[in-house]
């Protein structure tokens, strides 16, 4: 494989709403640049880039995936990234290490949520963007209705240098408003092209649209706006420099028109992207040195720094790590240093990934993306560099919006579920897992519904483990309210030695987040000084067992006044079942009450649904804290019961058209209202008396 330098790379991230035909697209740059030999189609599971067998089997794109096609010389990497809200995340990092965002949009339903989501994401990266109309082989798809729709959400600047030849089925090829030339392709996605004149019927729209391309270039740049006023237009030569230097200045975000189904439209768009997109050497990259911010070009014979955007978990390979070379050259079988882990690692073979499949090759230039195996520590974010070079910034990924208690289907597979889940961490920086202490449950958290079952998927496919899903189970806890005594006697004789204890307690509540406190104020010796301890844990064990429903008692004081004992017949474990008695005893005249836990939530969503959002959440008993606009957006801030929170991902995206998102965090424990307390109490002793059963 030829190693390419700097200048003749370009970098892309595929991006869009998912259905917009993301993959089909890079299917088709592949077969016309001679990468594959036949066109790779979502439906029937050949594409190279979705090559995992749950992409396959949801014909959806649930992970970002790299190809390369050659064309003209030139190298372009692709970041095929997923449409779906729930793995925005791989979106966002394939946009960071790219150079230039193809925002596919399709024809038929023109500006969605996660198109919003990924311009706004290339916007904040300060990338170039071109805008590819597709699917335009559809019946009810327009130009249009979809440019207006591209307008409303992102400004005038979108504007289109092809118009479709054909509409709906009749699609048949595009006109070519720079060199104002038809290009028409056969229907049967073989890519043929044949170069006409503009046909009559289009030519007035064309002269127009030509028109309104050249006057936006020339907007973009003062020099032209000048020329443009002498001699009322551009010359051809003009119009392709001013609209690459206002590409690149992400002042015009030129629209192309394709049908990636029937291969329309393709070969255009990777000249396109040779003349109008930058190449890594064009866009400075910013970094951190010596603790100071500095911008990076990149550049062959600079020092060696590179840049981990994402980690794969190969069951056969072991640790896949995909980066980019931000600047200088990675070379075959060298050692390099990690600077983020300040540790040394050996490079291996460095690959080309085309989906699934690697090719070697001997060395890796700045600006391209490659691949190693079974480096030791790496990991995702990491900056490989020598120990003065420069740090890249990590992408910040989201925290989890949605937990599942996670069961093992056969008992053999409780060791394994811990080892999988680490290793699917590592690949997925925005899932966690972990064991909650109170309800010992093995809780999996996730960015909602769907990324939970795909990472579940992943581990019976990859790792052997099935586990089955449930909602987690909500942490209560368990007060008093009132200050009270109490005693607790334990005797019991049988044969010999008998069991004697006895204590006298007082329990007072605390303030909330005080958890518990013993406190010894027997003076003398009615209870031993060895015993006492055994008091304690007496109480310990009873409270972590619950009163009302099984929940651990907090937030209170027990003091131990008070007691007897007998020489013989007094030990340990007498102490210790006389505390949980003087427990029992107190918890009856103590008013006990259940807590539950409070989230801070916060909801990001148009302006347009606000009032809905602040109802949904009252109802849910929730309490608005505040809301603030940005942009077209509003943010609700509200504090909710964790239980009013385990279905609302679903609600939101039905109230929202999938617009809105959120996020929640704990913070702190409250009481639960009467009316509820009652059917929480009665579902425990429910489930205790069915566990009970159970065991008899």
């Amino acid at each position: 494989m030829k190693v390419y330098d700097t200048t003749s790379l370009r970098n892309v991230a595929v991006v869009g709403h998912s259905n917009a035909g993301k993959t089909q697209l890079v299917s088709a740059i592949l077969f016309d640049a001679g990468m594959v030999n036949r066109l790779g189609r979502v439906d029937d599971g050949t594409t190279a880039t979705d090559f995992d067998e749950e992409e396959i089997a949801r014909k959806r794109t649930l992970s970002a995936a790299t190809a390369y096609a050659e064309w003209n010389r030139h190298k372009i990497n692709l970041i095929d990234t997923p449409g779906f809200g729930n793995f925005f995340s791989d979106a966002a990092a394939g946009i960071r290490v790219s150079d230039t965002a193809l925002v596919v949009v399709d024809a038929v339903s023109g500006v969605e949520v996660q198109t919003e989501k990924v311009w706004e994401a290339a916007e904040q990266n300060e990338l170039p963007r071109l805008v590819v109309l597709n699917r335009l082989d559809r019946e009810r798809a327009s130009l249009s209705r979809a440019l207006e729709s591209l307008h409303a959400a992102f400004g005038r600047t979108i504007v289109p240098v092809q118009l479709p030849v054909g509409e709906e089925k009749s699609f048949r090829g595009v006109v070519d408003l720079v060199a104002m030339k038809a290009h028409l392709y056969e229907p049967d996605g073989s890519g043929k092209m044949r170069e006409e004149a503009v046909p009559a019927d289009l030519e007035g729209e064309a002269r127009s649209a030509r028109e309104a391309l050249i006057e936006m270039v020339a907007e973009a740049d003062d020099q032209l706006m000048e020329k443009f006023f002498e001699a009322g237009t551009l010359t051809d030569e003009e119009l392709v420099s001013g609209l690459r230097a206002a590409v690149l200045g992400r002042r015009v975000f030129p629209l192309f028109c394709t049908s990636a189904t029937l291969n329309i439209g393709v070969q255009p768009l990777l000249d396109a992207i040779l003349a109008y997109v930058p190449s890594p050497a064009d866009r400075p990259l910013k970094a951190q040195k010596g603790g100071a911010d500095v911008e990076i070009i990149a550049s062959e014979s600079d020092p060696y720094a590179a840049f981990v955007w994402k980690t794969v978990a190969d069951p056969f390979a072991g640790r896949i790590t995909m980066f980019r070379v931000m600047t200088g050259t990675l070379k075959a079988d060298s050692t390099i240093y990690n600077l983020t882990k300040e540790t040394q690692e050996r490079l291996g073979h460095l690959v080309l990934l085309q989906g699934k499949a690697q090719t070697d090759v001997p060395e890796l230039r700045a600006g391209d993306l490659g691949a190693v195996a079974k480096l030791r520590e790496t990991m995702t974010n990491d900056t490989l560099a020598e120990k003065n070079g420069p740090v890249f910034p990590p992408i910040k990924f989201p925290e989890p919006v949605l937990s599942y208690a996670v069961e093992p289907k056969s008992r053999g597979d409780e060791d394994k579920i811990s080892g999988a889940l680490q290793r699917l961490q590592e690949e997925d920086p925005t899932i966690r897992s972990g064991r909650d202490t109170q309800t010992k449950e093995l809780l999996l958290s996730g960015q909602g519904q769907l990324h939970i079952e795909v990472t579940v998927a992943k581990m019976k496919r990859r790792f052997g483990v099935e586990v089955n899903l449930k909602p987690p189970k909500i942490p209560y806890r368990e007060t008093i309210t009132v200050a009270t005594d109490a005693h607790g006697r334990h005797k019991k004789q049988t044969g010999g030695h008998g069991q004697f204890g006895d204590c006298s307690i007082r329990m007072e509540p605390l303030p909330r987040g005080a958890d518990f406190e013993f406190v010894d104020e027997i003076f003398g010796g009615a209870i031993p000084q060895t015993f006492r301890p055994a008091v304690e844990k007496g109480i310990q064990e009873a409270r972590m067992r619950g009163y009302l429903a099984g929940y651990p008692v907090v937030d209170f004081r027990v003091t131990l006044v008070d007691g007897k004992y007998h020489d013989v017949d007094s030990n340990e474990l007498s102490f210790k079942m006389a505390g949980r008695l003087a427990f029992k005893d107190g918890m009856s005249r103590a008013r006990p009450t259940l807590l539950e836990p409070i989230v801070n939530v916060e909801v990001y969503a148009p302006s347009d649904f606000a009032g809905d959002l602040m109802g949904d959440l009252n109802g849910r008993r929730g309490r608005i804290s505040g809301m603030d606009t940005r942009g077209a957006m509003t943010v609700v801030k509200a504090q909710v019961p964790m239980a009013e929170m385990l279905t609302y991902e679903q609600q939101l995206t039905s109230m929202t058209g999938g617009r809105g998102s959120y996020h929640m965090e704990y913070s702190h424990y409250e009481e639960v209202p009467a009316h509820i307390q009652a059917k929480i109490i009665a579902a425990a002793k429910a489930e205790k008396g069915e566990a009970a059963e159970e065991e008899e």
